[in-house]
């Protein structure tokens, strides 16, 4: 993950190849504290790990995760999630799954039900915005 800054905003890379071929970048960190990390599939070491709906689900906000550390940010700073999947039998796999990580940070959420992916292989997309609070600000 290698990170880039353009004036006051920053930039990350996962690396992924969709990356350069559509023009993107992972995260982007805005300079009132803003991030925005971009649409997270269940990529496992450049490779999809096709799993359980469970599992996509935590690797792709895992991947999440990684573009926030890069960042200097973790789940506590996430404010709002999306998950967008192919089926609404998984709802419950998903729902389970974004429990587990964000019981404790309860960020704003939507589940949206889509027609699919690039891979008909993966059946959960994960959005991720989180927010840098000010150092030394007032409470």
């Amino acid at each position: 993950m290698t990170s880039s800054g353009s004036g006051e905003v920053r930039r990350v890379s996962s690396g992924v190849p969709y990356e350069e071929t559509i023009g993107y970048s992972r995260a982007v960190e805005l300079p009132n504290g803003l991030v925005l990390v971009s649409g997270c599939t269940s990529h496992v070491n450049g490779v999809i790990d096709a799993g359980t709906p469970y599992e996509q689900t935590v690797n792709a906000f895992q991947v999440a995760f990684d573009a926030l550390r890069a960042l200097g940010l973790g789940r506590e700073d996430v404010v709002r999630t999306r998950m967008y999947l192919t089926h609404a039998r998984d709802v419950d796999d998903v729902g389970r799954a974004h429990k587990e990580l964000f019981d404790t940070v309860r960020p704003v959420t939507s589940l949206l039900i889509v027609s699919g992916f690039i891979d008909p292989s993966l059946v959960v997309e994960v959005e991720v915005e989180a927010f840098r609070h000010a150092t030394g600000a007032a409470q």
